[in-house]
């Protein structure tokens, strides 16, 4: 570990290699797990903003999930989600003919509908930011589903703060990513 600022960061985001593949994995994270994607506080205004616009790129089962539930849920311990159909994938994925997950607000984004690509966190992973009182501390997220990622990445020779240049920044700044690639140059010697 190594501090940034008011982050300490994980040495795995550094040394571990990571590109996602998504012919391989075909997107299973928007569909795996238990829980829906973490949700910062002030994404949930950027949610409601953007809902009208990006409701016609959903299925009917995520809409249906956003409407009963709403644009976001919040869990028995006040941590803020996006919502699931039927307790599986996230209300906002989208398959394509192949049946690969991607995102509805990334597609409304990249048309040029919406101006917000989607919830850092899900920009951000497989990096995972903690929040506490004082600091961040920023993680590298293993997962078994990722392991075509973990071999893609190694191959190409992708660090995973690489691979996460834009969301890093999106999140913490360009100055922050900037030392973050000084600490790295750093740790390879």
């Amino acid at each position: 570990m190594f501090q940034l600022g008011k982050t300490i960061v994980s040495e795995d985001i550094v040394e571990k290699d990571f590109v996602c593949n998504l012919s391989a994995c075909k997107g299973i994270c928007c569909v795996a797990g238990e829980a829906g994607a973490p949700l910062e506080e002030s994404e949930i205004k950027r949610l409601k903003e953007v809902y009208p616009v990006i409701k016609p790129y959903l299925r009917k089962e995520g809409i249906a999930a956003v409407e009963s539930q709403g644009v976001y849920i919040k869990t028995v311990n006040n941590d803020l989600e996006t919502p699931l159909v039927n307790g599986a994938e996230c209300a906002y994925v989208v398959f394509d003919d192949r049946g690969t997950a991607s995102c509805a607000i990334e597609q409304a984004y990249n048309e040029g509908k919406v101006d917000w690509k989607k919830p850092i966190s899900c920009h951000l992973y497989p990096v995972r930011v903690q929040e506490y009182t004082e600091f961040a501390a920023v993680n590298y997220h293993k997962w078994e589903i990722c392991d075509d990622a973990c071999a893609l990445g190694k191959e190409l020779k992708v660090p995973v703060y690489k691979f996460v240049k834009e969301a890093l920044i999106r999140k913490f700044g360009e100055d922050w990513y900037m030392e973050l690639e000084k600490v790295a140059e750093g740790l390879k010697k």
